[in-house]
């Protein structure tokens, strides 16, 4: 058995809090350009009238009519994009360690940014912007390319699986990488639906992968995590209910892209489902619902989906159905990270 080492050095510790703290600091700074640009330019996200299960969302616009007609902008996930990116480039620059995530970061938030501003200049309601099957196939590209710069770039060429170790797998690894990165994106963006719920959840994934990247000694990449943290406090600060505005595709796409990128740089894939068991759910709820539907005739397990709607559904006030999912995934990023501790220590 091997004994756990965890050796932090206060050098470290504050360069990695340090960078936090300028992520917080620039976001706020940046927010007054943004909300200016946004609330003089009409920025307006756009109720959606289509269920994610298929069909008419009559439940979330419902639930959501007074909300759309506030004119809540949109994009503000730009805020933070841009924050990271300033203090990634300034000071932690790491071609092993933050090249890859911040590539991700900004390419994935580039397609969201494209898709939202489409969605703004739509003059009807509804899901407007890229196609679906668009926006689908220009992010597989990028997260293909990012794939094979990890594969090639970084030369790795196996995952780490609990119990049997490393199993090599060449240039499937790319693969292993679309899938994990495509899946955790589309989660994210699913936990985006509610005044606070996504910046809350995503505070304690990278949170807990800032831990995770200290204990394998990648700080410059744990000290990435704790600029978005950073970033992230102040986006909700603005975000929590009544939202101010909303970060949009180009935030979301881009900070799940970031996630699922680290988990793979970290070799930590087996912790990401647990860690973020509630993306999980509320993928699942995504599609049971669009699997009863079309199973049958129409009839839908949840009143509305992603699963947060549900619960507003059944008369949960959104404030606390946010404040409870932010619990949950606290509790899922502790279990992930003992998980984590459990697998590194043995």
């Amino acid at each position: 058995m091997n004994t756990l080492h965890i050796v932090i050095s206060a050098h470290n510790l504050i360069r990695i809090f340090s960078l936090g703290f300028a992520g917080f600091i620039l976001s706020m700074l940046i927010t007054p350009i943004y909300t200016t640009l946004a609330y003089k330019n009409q920025w307006w996200k756009k109720q959606r009238t289509e269920a994610w299960s298929g069909g008419t969302a009559k439940v979330y616009q419902k639930l959501h009519a007074e909300k759309h007609k506030r004119n809540i902008p949109t994009m503000a996930g730009l805020i933070f994009v841009a924050s990271i990116t300033l203090v990634t480039l300034s000071v932690n620059l790491n071609r092993g360690q933050t090249w890859l995530p911040l590539a991700g970061l900004l390419a994935s938030g580039l397609i969201g940014f494209v898709d939202d501003a489409m969605n703004i200049r739509s003059s009807g309601l509804g899901i407007a912007g890229m196609s679906a099957k668009i926006k689908f196939s220009l992010y597989s590209i990028v997260v293909l390319i990012g794939g094979w710069w990890f594969y090639s770039k970084l030369g790795v060429h196996s995952i780490f699986i609990p119990g049997l170790g490393h199993w090599h797998i060449g240039i499937l690894v790319i693969a292993i990488f679309w899938l994990v990165v495509i899946s955790t994106a589309i989660s994210v963006n699913f936990s985006d639906g509610l005044d606070g719920l996504a910046g809350g959840l995503l505070t304690s994934s990278f949170v807990t992968y800032a831990i995770i990247c200290s204990v394998e000694h990648k700080f410059a990449l744990a000290g990435f995590c704790l600029t978005v943290v950073g970033a992230l406090l102040s986006y909700t600060w603005f975000n929590i209910y009544p939202a101010r505005f909303f970060m949009g595709d180009v935030g979301a796409f881009a900070l799940g892209t970031a996630l699922g990128i680290i988990a793979l740089q970290t070799d930590t894939i087996y912790v990401l489902p647990i860690m973020g068991a509630v993306y999980v759910v509320e993928t699942g709820s995504v599609i049971i619902n669009r699997l009863s539907r079309k199973l049958r005739n129409g009839k839908k397990v949840f009143l509305s989906s992603p699963i947060h709607h549900h619960f507003e559904a059944i008369g949960w006030p959104e404030t606390k159905v946010t404040m409870r999912f932010w619990i949950l995934g606290q509790v899922a990023s502790v279990l992930g990270l003992i998980t984590f501790l459990m697998v590194h220590k043995g």
